[in-house]
């Protein structure tokens, strides 16, 4: 039949049928997926992801082999590098704190807890208050983490405290203060020999960022850019740290937001404050609301 359109039974005329273009384009198998939707965050499922990741990151930080001959030689490279450059400053600031008792004793503990209760701060209220932001914002702290485990197992360093010769004080133990994992009765639980990068510094950085770009009240912002400098005099001053461990810290979160843009297509300041709701559950609602 030649014609366009075809008779009915009943004599009436009948759209003819759709045709379609052998032109039309298929979906590409294998093509690149983009960049992920933010999904409503479910609390019990991040408590666990977060358990479960620290305690895998604990475990593999301290299966790394403590090398310390090599960990005490990089040591050495470091502050004779920095003594060349005229930027050894570690060991006059770790001499000038540790003559205040008061100061050194709040350093101890500002290293030992601040480290952990300011960072699940800041991911409890981005889980509360900016949901749409908490993935992305949660991924840039695990791919942190994650690359730091690669610099201690490449780079061992020991902290300026386990030096052969330089003098530095351990201000744990001279004021027997609970202050470090790495200090004390508790120094055979972790690796002693984990200096570079400093997750201190990565953290802390990470928690004075996203402050600074989400919070309203400018206190909070003033707090944001406090945290991360106040955390690098406390890493030099204690002498669990060289400067140039904050660096190291530095380039791992750098990382992590790369990561995290690459997943998301955004920085996590630059997604949506809350996550949109799916098209039938709003249908859903509505359809309730009417009733």
């Amino acid at each position: 039949m030649g014609e366009s359109t075809v008779k009915t039974l009943v004599g009436r005329t009948a759209p003819p049928s759709p045709m379609v273009s052998e032109e039309s384009p298929e979906p590409k198998r294998g093509r690149l997926r983009g960049p992920r939707t933010p999904r409503r965050p479910r609390i019990w499922f991040e408590i666990l992801l977060i358990a479960v990741s620290y305690w895998t990151y604990s475990l593999i930080r301290n299966a790394v082999p403590e090398q310390k001959v090599q960990a005490l030689r990089n040591a050495d490279w470091i502050w004779d590098a920095e003594n060349a450059l005229g930027i050894a400053v570690e060991q006059t600031v770790n001499h000038a704190v540790n003559s205040v008792t008061w100061l050194v004793v709040t350093m101890n503990y500002y290293y030992a807890t601040l480290h952990f209760l300011v960072t699940i701060g800041v991911l409890v209220w981005l889980y509360r208050r900016h949901p749409g932001r908490y993935a992305a914002a949660r991924s840039v702290i695990f791919a942190t983490t994650g690359v730091a485990l690669v610099g201690y197992y490449l780079y061992p360093l020991a902290p300026p405290r386990l030096m052969n010769g330089q003098n530095f004080i351990d201000t744990v133990l001279v004021h027997h203060t609970w202050g470090s994992m790495a200090s004390g009765n508790l120094k055979n639980m972790s690796n002693q020999y984990a200096a570079m990068p400093s997750m201190h510094i990565g953290w802390s950085l990470w928690c004075g960022l996203i402050i600074v770009a989400l919070a309203s009240a400018p206190w909070a912002k003033v707090l944001g850019v406090l945290y991360p400098t106040l955390t690098l005099i406390v890493i030099v001053a204690t002498a669990n740290h060289f400067w140039l461990d904050a660096v190291g810290g530095l380039m791992c979160l750098a990382f992590g937001y790369g990561v995290s843009y690459v997943l998301y297509g955004a920085m996590p300041h630059r997604l949506p404050r809350h996550v949109a709701m799916p098209a039938t559950v709003a249908v859903t609602e509505l359809n309730a609301a009417r009733q």
